[in-house]
């Protein structure tokens, strides 16, 4: 096992012995020949997979295997925010589930994923886009989330560095989620990982699969470049590769890998204290505890790999920065990256049996993936160990794209490049 618990006595121990003392986070270990089950993809979603599976349903001989290192993929490529301000029945039990794992977060895994619950406030800039916005703020308010409506001038008093004067895009107010904020990234998936490691999950890095084995129409085990691991269950947790890997066992699946930029400035003092979006286009923007501003926007316009992305979408989020709030212009841009999006059809995602028995499949995040972790993995997890459906991902079925059960949040039709 990894090393014991952290408190601020160990914290105050090794001060005083010049952090000598401490150990890995968790244990890099080598592929057994088999395990009960195999999780696919060692990101955020599957290292929570694992370590739900284990501390609240018992399960144990847990692999989770990962073709580059912890912390390498998406769950370190994206802007952080968390929030369940959503509008459909679909969704808001579901993300509200998992804001509520992140409030309790750090206790339950011993490990500082510096959880920010700062607010995030979503600003409107027209009358029908206002009447939308209250029209959410009732669905999360009747789903027991929190929400308020604020007018111009209490906006005003929380941002007055914002463009209120901006002729095109005028700020009447915003709806804000108090509870709402952001958390370190690449510290969720070192905490899950080192408590997934505690209660006994193997995480296996560089170890990328290359195939599946099946006995009839049953799954067997997984071809990886370390050889071949028998399973009773797999769980495919990939993200943007989930159509790659799927197809590996013969599957097609309802989407879209596209490439998601995010930006980092250089450190300024501290400037903005919450979480802000523009409502007259796609703009979100943070501050981190080192000081840069964190923000993004839209997907690349076409359908990619690559972690990466292009100048078009560089100059469309800068401009929507540039809109919302000029004193931007003034700050350096530091570094950019791209984190690769597995779009569904409708733009909400898939947790769910499919037609392989034994093989599970927790896919089609678009944008919402980072802030689903805790709940995605307890879902999955509740799937894979019971059979069942959660409670709160009933609707996140494979099949509804054929039954005609979309879950369009952004009303903009089976199209994921728009989700």
């Amino acid at each position: 096992m990894a090393a014991g618990g952290y408190s601020i006595f160990s914290v105050l121990r090794e001060a005083l012995r010049g952090h000598t003392g401490w150990g890995p986070a968790w244990r890099d270990a080598a592929p057994k020949p088999a395990y009960d089950i195999v999780i696919i993809g060692g990101g955020g979603h599957g290292l929570a997979t694992a370590y739900y599976l284990a501390k609240e349903y018992g399960e144990a001989r847990i692999a989770v295997v990962e073709k580059g290192w912890i912390g390498g993929g998406n769950v370190g490529r994206n802007t952080t925010i968390v929030r369940s301000n959503y509008l459909l029945p679909g969704n808001i039990p579901f993300y509200e589930l998992s804001m509520k794992l992140w409030e309790g977060l750090e206790q339950d895994i011993n490990y500082n994923a510096m959880v920010s619950q700062r607010g995030i406030l979503n600003l409107y800039h027209s009358d029908a886009q206002r009447d939308a916005y209250a029209r959410r703020g009732n669905a999360m308010r009747l789903h027991g989330v929190d929400s308020e409506l604020l007018d111009q001038s209490a906006v005003r008093r929380m941002y007055p560095f914002l463009d209120f004067e901006n002729a095109r895009f005028p700020i009447q107010g915003g709806l804000i989620q108090r509870r709402g904020g952001t958390v370190r990234h690449d510290a969720v998936a070192w905490g899950y990982a080192r408590a997934a490691d505690r209660r006994g999950v193997d995480i296996i890095q560089n170890c990328e699969v290359t195939g599946f084995r099946t006995d009839g129409n049953r799954v067997s085990g997984v071809e990886t470049t370390r050889g071949f691991i028998q399973a009773g269950k797999v769980g495919l947790a990939v993200a943007g590769n989930s159509s790659r890997v799927a197809a590996m066992a013969g599957m097609r699946l309802p989407i879209e890998s596209h490439v998601l930029q995010a930006f980092v400035s250089e450190s300024i003092k501290p400037f903005i204290d919450g979480v802000v979006t523009f409502g007259a286009g796609h703009f979100y923007i943070s501050q981190s505890d080192k000081g840069g501003l964190v923000f993004g926007g839209d997907l690349d316009g076409y359908n990619s790999y690559a972690q990466r992305g292009n100048m078009p979408v560089v100059e469309d989020v800068c401009e929507g920065g540039m809109a919302l709030m000029p004193r931007i212009g003034r700050v350096r841009l530091l570094r950019s990256w791209g984190g690769i999006m597995d779009m569904s059809m409708d733009g909400s995602p898939i947790i769910d049996r499919t037609g392989i028995e034994g093989l599970y499949l927790n896919a089609g995040w678009c944008y919402g993936g980072f802030k689903a972790t805790p709940a995605s993995g307890l879902c999955f997890a509740h799937l894979i160990a019971r059979g069942e459906a959660h409670a709160v991902a009933k609707a996140y079925r494979l099949d509804r794209f054929a039954t005609g059960h979309a879950i369009d949040e952004k009303g903009m039709g089976p199209y994921p490049h728009l989700h």
